[in-house]
C-alpha cells in the first residue's frame, strides 16, 4: 500500500489524540476520526466532574511535545482538573496543533479488511483496512487505512440497570425517568429533575458514591429531597472505602462523605437487590429484583453500573478478547478487577494489545472492555508502544517507559475534604482512573456541601 495511507486512530479524547502525537512524531502519516463535534467530546459530557488525576499525569509525552512551541501554557501540575478544564486546556489545543490530521463529525460505523469479510483468509494480511466513515453532513464514505488503533472509549455504552448485564424488563419504557450518568446538579434542569424527589442509585463504585454526595447536598436545599441506594451485594462492606486510612485519599474523603450523608438520614441503603424489573405505580418507578421484592415507588433512577465496549463496528476484524472482560486475552488477566487495583496493573503496551488481525489494536478504556480501573498514564504508554510497534521499533515497543508515582495519582479533589487530604502522604499509592469511572463532583457553589 502507499506510504502515505495513514493510520486511523478512532476517537478524539486523551488517549486517541495522544496516539497522533505519537505517531506524528514518528513521522507516521495519522488520521483521527471524532465522531463529535469537537475533540475531547465524550469528556466534556462529564465536564462537571473532577478528576482524581492531578495535570501531572493527564498530560501525553508526546502531546506535550507536541504543544509546547505552539504558546500553550501547561496548567500547574499539582491541580485537579475537572472533565471540562481537561478538555478545554489540553484536549482542544492538542487537536488545533494536530491540525488536519484530526477530523471532526465523523462516526466510525464498520472496519474490515479492502475485499475481506471476517471468515477469508487468502491474502488477508496484504490487505489495508477499510474504514466506513458517516460524516455529520450525512452519506457514507470508506476511508483506507494501513493499521487502525480503536480509542473510542465506553463512555457511549453504559451498563444497563439489568443485573444479568440485560436491561432490566421495561427499563427502556421507563427512558425518560432512567439516566445513567451522574447528575449535574449545578444545571438548573437538572437540579429541578431532583429537588424534592426520591431517586434510587444503584451501583456501588465512586460514580455511585459521587451521586448520593450530590443529592444529599441538594437534601440540605430542598426538602424532600431523597436518595435510594440500591446495591447488589448483601452488605455495604468496603463500598465507603477506608476512611482516614484509605490509602486512596481522595477516595477516603470521598467515602466519609457518602458515609455520612446516609447516618443523616439523607440516603437509603438498600442490600441485595439485584433489578430485574422496572415498573410505573402512579406515575412513578417501582424496581423489582430477581426475587420479587419491590421497593417503594421513586421519581427517577440514576444507573452507574459501569460501562462495556461497543464491539459492533468491529464485527468484520478478527479479535482476539476475553471472554469475560472483553479484553484483549493477553491484557486481561493483568487488569482483572477481581484480582487487580490499577495500582498493581503492569505497564502494557504493543504485545498484550495485539489482535490475530495484524495492524489493528484497541487502546485507552476501551482497550479494558468491562474492567474498571483504567489510568491515563497507562493509556499514554499503550499508544507509545503501539506507535513504535507500527513504525517498526519493536525495541521501543517492548521497553517498559512507564513508572507511576509513588504518590500524588490517586489523590484528587472535587470534595474540599479531598483536597486536604491530598496533602498527606500515601501509604504505598498506586493510580487512578483519569475519566469517569473514578471521579468527583465539581462543587458547585452553595450547592453541593464540601
Amino acid at each position: 500500500m502507499s506510504e502515505g495511507t495513514p493510520i486511523v486512530v478512532i476517537g478524539a479524547g486523551p488517549v486517541g489524540l495522544a496516539a497522533a502525537a505519537e505517531l506524528a512524531e514518528r513521522g507516521l502519516p495519522v488520521l483521527v476520526l471524532e465522531k463529535g463535534a469537537a475533540a475531547g467530546a465524550a469528556v466534556r459530557e462529564w465536564g462537571h466532574v473532577r478528576l482524581f488525576s492531578a495535570w501531572r499525569d493527564l498530560v501525553a509525552p508526546a502531546a506535550g511535545r507536541l504543544l509546547a512551541p505552539t504558546g500553550w501554557t501547561r496548567p500547574d501540575d499539582g491541580a485537579y482538573p475537572t472533565g471540562r478544564e481537561w478538555a478545554a486546556a489540553y484536549l482542544e489545543p492538542l487537536a488545533a496543533a494536530l491540525g488536519e490530521r484530526v477530523r471532526l463529525g465523523a462516526e466510525v460505523v464498520g472496519v474490515s479488511r479492502r475485499g475481506r469479510d471476517r471468515v477469508v483468509d487468502a491474502g488477508r494480511a496484504d490487505e489495508p483496512f477499510t474504514v466506513r466513515v458517516r460524516p455529520a453532513a450525512g452519506g457514507v464514505e470508506r476511508i483506507t487505512a494501513r493499521a487502525v488503533v480503536d480509542a473510542s472509549g465506553t463512555w457511549g455504552s453504559p451498563n444497563p440497570l439489568g443485573a444479568d448485564g440485560l436491561p432490566a424488563l421495561g427499563e427502556a419504557e421507563a427512558a425518560d425517568r432512567v439516566a445513567y450518568r451522574v447528575p449535574d446538579l449545578a444545571d438548573p434542569d437538572v437540579r429541578a429533575r431532583y429537588a424534592g424527589r426520591r431517586t434510587a442509585v444503584a451501583g456501588s463504585g465512586h460514580s455511585a458514591l459521587t451521586a448520593l454526595v450530590a443529592l444529599a447536598g441538594l437534601a440540605e436545599e430542598a426538602p424532600g429531597t431523597r436518595a435510594v441506594w440500591v446495591l447488589r451485594r448483601g452488605e455495604v462492606g468496603d463500598a465507603f472505602g477506608g476512611g482516614t486510612a484509605d490509602r486512596l485519599a481522595a477516595r477516603g474523603a470521598l467515602g466519609r462523605r457518602a458515609r455520612e450523608a446516609v447516618e443523616a438520614g439523607h440516603v437509603e441503603v438498600v442490600t441485595g437487590f439485584r433489578t430485574a424489573e422496572v415498573g410505573r405505580a402512579g406515575g412513578r418507578i417501582v424496581l423489582a429484583d430477581e426475587g420479587g421484592r419491590r421497593l417503594d415507588p421513586v421519581d427517577e433512577v440514576v444507573a452507574l453500573t459501569g460501562f462495556r465496549p461497543d464491539l459492533a463496528p468491529l464485527s468484520e476484524i478478527r479479535l482476539g478478547l476475553d471472554p469475560a472482560l472483553q479484553a484483549p486475552v493477553a491484557l486481561a488477566p493483568l487488569i482483572d478487577p477481581n484480582v487487580h487495583s490499577c495500582g498493581t496493573v503492569y505497564p502494557h503496551g504493543a504485545a498484550e494489545l495485539a489482535h490475530p488481525e495484524p495492524g489493528f489494536y484497541l487502546a485507552g478504556m476501551k482497550s479494558y472492555g468491562r474492567a474498571p480501573t483504567f489510568l491515563a498514564l497507562t493509556g499514554f504508554e499503550q499508544v507509545r508502544s503501539v506507535a513504535a510497534a507500527l513504525a517498526g521499533d519493536h525495541e521501543a515497543a517492548a521497553r517498559v517507559e512507564l513508572t507511576l508515582p509513588e504518590t500524588g495519582v490517586c489523590k484528587g479533589s472535587g470534595l474540599a475534604e479531598a483536597a486536604e487530604a491530598a496533602d498527606a502522604p500515601d501509604e504505598g499509592g498506586c493510580c487512578q482512573a483519569a475519566g469517569p469511572d473514578l471521579i468527583q463532583l465539581t462543587r458547585p457553589a452553595g450547592r453541593v456541601p464540601a
